[in-house]
Protein backbone atom coordinates (compact mmCIF):
# COMPACT_ATOMS: atom_id res chain seq x y z
CA UNK A 1 0.00 0.00 0.00
CA UNK A 2 1.29 3.26 -1.13
CA UNK A 3 1.34 6.59 1.38
CA UNK A 4 1.57 10.54 0.02
CA UNK A 5 2.89 13.17 2.00
CA UNK A 6 3.02 17.03 0.64
CA UNK A 7 6.26 19.14 1.61
CA UNK A 8 7.31 22.94 0.70
CA UNK A 9 10.41 23.65 1.19
CA UNK A 10 11.26 26.28 -1.52
CA UNK A 11 10.65 26.44 -5.21
CA UNK A 12 9.01 22.89 -5.94
CA UNK A 13 11.36 22.28 -8.56
CA UNK A 14 14.17 21.17 -6.12
CA UNK A 15 12.27 18.98 -4.25
CA UNK A 16 11.00 17.19 -7.33
CA UNK A 17 14.42 16.94 -8.72
CA UNK A 18 15.46 15.27 -5.73
CA UNK A 19 12.92 13.45 -4.52
CA UNK A 20 12.19 11.56 -7.87
CA UNK A 21 15.69 10.02 -7.27
CA UNK A 22 14.89 8.88 -4.21
CA UNK A 23 14.61 4.83 -3.92
CA UNK A 24 10.91 4.14 -3.11
CA UNK A 25 9.66 7.12 -3.98
CA UNK A 26 6.97 6.32 -6.99
CA UNK A 27 5.81 9.66 -7.96
CA UNK A 28 6.66 13.52 -7.13
CA UNK A 29 3.97 15.58 -8.39
CA UNK A 30 4.68 19.82 -7.85
CA UNK A 31 1.58 22.15 -7.13
CA UNK A 32 0.40 24.27 -4.34
CA UNK A 33 -1.18 23.69 -0.76
CA UNK A 34 -2.14 25.41 2.02
CA UNK A 35 -3.86 28.33 0.14
CA UNK A 36 -7.65 29.78 0.22
CA UNK A 37 -8.03 30.11 -3.93
CA UNK A 38 -9.23 27.55 -5.63
CA UNK A 39 -7.58 25.92 -8.89
CA UNK A 40 -4.47 28.42 -7.91
CA UNK A 41 -2.33 29.19 -11.09
CA UNK A 42 1.44 29.69 -11.07
CA UNK A 43 1.34 33.61 -11.55
CA UNK A 44 -1.51 33.75 -8.68
CA UNK A 45 0.65 31.86 -6.52
CA UNK A 46 3.85 33.71 -7.06
CA UNK A 47 2.29 37.11 -6.17
CA UNK A 48 1.50 35.66 -2.64
CA UNK A 49 -2.18 36.53 -2.97
CA UNK A 50 -3.63 32.69 -2.45
CA UNK A 51 -1.96 32.16 0.28
CA UNK A 52 -1.01 28.86 -1.32
CA UNK A 53 2.68 27.44 -0.86
CA UNK A 54 4.60 25.71 -2.95
CA UNK A 55 4.95 21.99 -2.45
CA UNK A 56 5.53 18.34 -3.83
CA UNK A 57 3.48 15.50 -3.38
CA UNK A 58 5.18 12.58 -2.67
CA UNK A 59 3.72 9.62 -3.59
CA UNK A 60 6.17 6.57 -1.56
CA UNK A 61 6.15 3.19 -0.80
CA UNK A 62 6.48 3.16 3.26
CA UNK A 63 8.25 -0.24 3.33
CA UNK A 64 10.85 0.60 0.98
CA UNK A 65 11.35 4.61 2.49
CA UNK A 66 10.22 5.30 5.65
CA UNK A 67 8.17 8.85 6.48
CA UNK A 68 11.05 9.68 8.52
CA UNK A 69 13.44 8.95 6.04
CA UNK A 70 11.33 11.64 3.71
CA UNK A 71 11.51 14.40 6.52
CA UNK A 72 15.13 13.85 7.35
CA UNK A 73 15.85 14.28 2.98
CA UNK A 74 13.40 17.41 3.13
CA UNK A 75 15.24 18.76 6.13
CA UNK A 76 18.74 18.39 4.58
CA UNK A 77 17.05 19.88 1.09
CA UNK A 78 16.09 23.28 2.59
CA UNK A 79 16.46 26.30 5.16
CA UNK A 80 13.89 25.44 7.72
CA UNK A 81 14.46 28.33 9.80
CA UNK A 82 14.02 31.07 6.72
CA UNK A 83 10.32 32.67 7.46
CA UNK A 84 8.54 32.95 3.94
CA UNK A 85 11.83 32.41 1.84
CA UNK A 86 14.52 29.97 0.69
CA UNK A 87 17.58 32.19 -0.25
CA UNK A 88 16.86 34.93 -2.75
CA UNK A 89 13.06 33.07 -2.89
CA UNK A 90 11.14 35.38 -0.88
CA UNK A 91 7.55 35.15 -0.27
CA UNK A 92 4.53 33.14 1.50
CA UNK A 93 4.61 30.55 -1.32
CA UNK A 94 8.13 29.54 -0.15
CA UNK A 95 7.49 28.70 3.20
CA UNK A 96 8.83 25.80 4.90
CA UNK A 97 5.43 23.16 5.29
CA UNK A 98 4.87 19.74 5.87
CA UNK A 99 1.05 18.91 4.89
CA UNK A 100 0.66 15.74 6.80
CA UNK A 101 -1.97 12.88 5.82
CA UNK A 102 -2.16 10.68 8.73
CA UNK A 103 -1.72 10.90 12.31
CA UNK A 104 1.37 9.04 12.09
CA UNK A 105 2.85 11.90 9.36
CA UNK A 106 1.62 14.33 11.62
CA UNK A 107 3.46 13.10 14.85
CA UNK A 108 6.69 12.01 13.03
CA UNK A 109 6.79 15.97 11.87
CA UNK A 110 6.53 17.16 15.12
CA UNK A 111 9.19 14.00 16.48
CA UNK A 112 11.92 15.36 13.95
CA UNK A 113 11.32 19.38 14.48
CA UNK A 114 11.66 18.78 18.31
CA UNK A 115 14.61 16.43 17.87
CA UNK A 116 16.51 19.23 15.60
CA UNK A 117 15.26 21.96 18.31
CA UNK A 118 16.74 19.57 21.03
CA UNK A 119 20.03 19.08 19.76
CA UNK A 120 20.14 22.91 17.86
CA UNK A 121 20.78 21.31 14.17
CA UNK A 122 20.19 24.81 13.38
CA UNK A 123 21.44 28.20 14.26
CA UNK A 124 17.86 29.64 14.19
CA UNK A 125 14.07 28.45 15.83
CA UNK A 126 12.81 25.78 12.80
CA UNK A 127 9.77 28.12 11.48
CA UNK A 128 8.83 24.47 9.28
CA UNK A 129 4.68 24.61 9.71
CA UNK A 130 2.82 20.97 9.96
CA UNK A 131 -0.76 21.26 9.09
CA UNK A 132 -3.12 19.05 7.61
CA UNK A 133 -3.52 18.95 3.86
CA UNK A 134 -6.99 19.98 2.92
CA UNK A 135 -6.45 20.51 -0.65
CA UNK A 136 -3.86 19.61 -3.22
CA UNK A 137 -3.94 21.89 -6.32
CA UNK A 138 -1.35 20.07 -9.23
CA UNK A 139 0.88 22.66 -10.64
CA UNK A 140 0.56 23.19 -14.55
CA UNK A 141 2.20 20.54 -16.67
CA UNK A 142 4.96 22.34 -18.11
CA UNK A 143 6.44 22.29 -14.15
CA UNK A 144 6.59 18.72 -14.42
CA UNK A 145 9.96 17.48 -14.50
CA UNK A 146 11.25 21.05 -15.13
CA UNK A 147 14.45 20.98 -13.74
CA UNK A 148 15.63 17.74 -16.40
CA UNK A 149 14.08 19.21 -19.45
CA UNK A 150 15.43 23.00 -18.39
CA UNK A 151 19.11 22.32 -17.69
CA UNK A 152 20.02 25.13 -19.47
CA UNK A 153 17.95 27.53 -17.66
CA UNK A 154 19.74 30.26 -15.69
CA UNK A 155 17.91 29.80 -12.41
CA UNK A 156 18.15 25.69 -12.53
CA UNK A 157 22.11 26.10 -13.08
CA UNK A 158 22.59 28.41 -10.29
CA UNK A 159 20.23 27.09 -7.98
CA UNK A 160 19.17 23.77 -8.55
CA UNK A 161 21.86 21.96 -9.90
CA UNK A 162 24.45 22.96 -7.15
CA UNK A 163 21.72 21.94 -4.61
CA UNK A 164 21.02 18.45 -6.45
CA UNK A 165 24.91 17.73 -6.39
CA UNK A 166 24.85 18.17 -2.92
CA UNK A 167 22.19 15.79 -2.04
CA UNK A 168 23.43 13.02 -4.15
CA UNK A 169 26.99 13.31 -2.61
CA UNK A 170 25.03 13.12 0.85
CA UNK A 171 22.10 10.51 -0.02
CA UNK A 172 23.75 8.09 -1.79
CA UNK A 173 22.87 5.47 -0.88
CA UNK A 174 19.36 6.06 -0.32
CA UNK A 175 18.82 6.60 -4.44
CA UNK A 176 17.46 4.49 -7.60
CA UNK A 177 20.22 3.36 -9.86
Amino acid sequence: MTQQITLGGGCFWCLEGAFKQVRGVLKVQSGYAGGHKAEPTYEEVCKGDTGHAEVVQITFEPTSLSVREIFEIFFALHDPTQVNRQGNDIGSQYRTSIFYQTDEQQRLAQEIITEMEREQTWDAPIVTTVEPLEKFWSAEEYHDNYVERNPENAYCQAVVHPKLAKFKRTFAEKLDG
